[in-house]
């Protein structure tokens, strides 16, 4: 087979969600974010495990995301989108049952006009200046949204995965200033919130990344694996190059295998000459530069030819990759590429 294999640890998964409802505390609903096709492993499955863990409130980015999810889950749970109610959405949100998370006046308009007495949130904006109404605008139509009884208030954190950046105070203090005394659910924390502790809680936290095994969650069990394969192994002399442009050279006699996975597949050109491979704990580097199907790594260190190495394992994890390139975990997980075999790992193999 040229093609990796993914491995989703799904009781992982599970036992991430756990930790972060027990920080998230007694008082506090803990949802799930789902977006992006799970992260990258898959809504559907991570979707199924999250919910038998306990999760009941599910979060996606657009409408298509929440079919997906609703599929997977059927009636019941609730699934929000932050990207709110976009024109073309009305059927999807109706049909379905999604609650829309309104972030501007004129989303708050089309809602109540095509689905009066459907279930929508409010997304506010509280210092970030990417989505949801403004202090001025909430101010506007704060009791004509609040007689149609949202489900959810909620803001999203700029700077959580910095707990000493003063941002998140203040993002704290205007979110108070324009929900106190609201009768209704709140929200302000992903994962970096709820670790920021019980200020930040309020009615609902909602980790994404962390229960994908990713900073800033550092006691996350790792959630993802990918296995790669070797298809021809050369032995070059000294002086020799390989790959595009021959930027890497070997300064001696290398034994150098060609993978099967390239930037199509998720495995960012920035790792060229910086990433690495590893084969039961052996750090392989990556030599020359990613191209599109295919890498070339230096397994001198092996006394054997490997038939797969591994870009996420016990060797390092999905943030160690996103160091290496440059990046953070979330790009690393959520360009996986749709070549890889997808293979859940525990729960009930969903």
């Amino acid at each position: 087979m040229a093609t990796g294999t993914l491995s989703i640890d799904l009781d992982a998964l599970s036992a991430n969600w756990r930790a972060l409802d027990q920080k998230s505390g007694a008082a506090t609903e803990t949802g799930a974010v789902v977006k992006a096709d799970g992260y990258g492993l898959g809504s559907a499955r991570v979707s199924r495990a999250l919910a038998r863990a306990g999760a009941r409130r599910f979060f996606v980015a657009v409408a298509e995301e929440g079919a997906k999810v609703r599929e997977a889950l059927g009636r019941g749970p609730e699934i929000f989108v932050f990207g709110g109610h976009m024109a073309g959405d009305t059927e999807m949100i109706g049909d379905l049952d999604l609650i829309p998370l309104l972030n501007s006046i004129d989303q708050l308009t089309r809602h109540f006009e095509a689905l009066p007495g459907a279930p929508f949130g409010i997304q506010l904006d509280t210092g970030m200046n990417r989505l949801g109404l403004e202090p001025e605008e909430w101010a506007a139509v704060r009791e004509l949204a609040l007689s149609q009884a949202p489900q959810l208030i909620m803001s999203h954190l700029a700077s959580a995965d910095e707990p000493d950046s003063p941002q998140n105070a203040e993002q704290l203090q205007a979110f108070r200033d324009m929900t106190d005394g609201i009768a209704v659910p709140r929200s302000l924390s992903a994962t970096g919130g709820t670790l920021l502790g019980p200020d930040y809680h309020f009615d609902l936290t909602r980790p994404g990344i962390g229960l994908y095994g990713g900073r800033p969650f550092l006691e996350a069990q790792p959630v993802a694996s990918l296995s790669v394969p070797v298809i021809q192994l050369r032995v070059l002399s000294p002086g020799e190059a390989v790959g595009y442009n021959a930027t890497w050279t070997a300064d001696g006699e290398r034994r150098i295998a060609t993978v099967s996975v390239g930037y199509a597949d998720g495995v960012l050109r920035s790792l060229s000459n910086s990433g690495a491979l590893y084969a039961e704990g052996i750090r392989c580097p990556i030599v020359g530069r990613v191209s599109m199907d295919l890498i070339t790594v230096d397994i001198s260190a092996l006394d054997y030819v490997p038939v797969t190495l591994d870009l996420l394992g016990p060797g390092q994890t999905v943030d160690d990759v996103a160091d290496a390139a440059g990046t953070i975990g979330y790009e690393i997980l959520t360009s996986l590429g749709h070549r890889y075999t997808r293979k859940s790992i525990g729960g009930s193999q969903s």
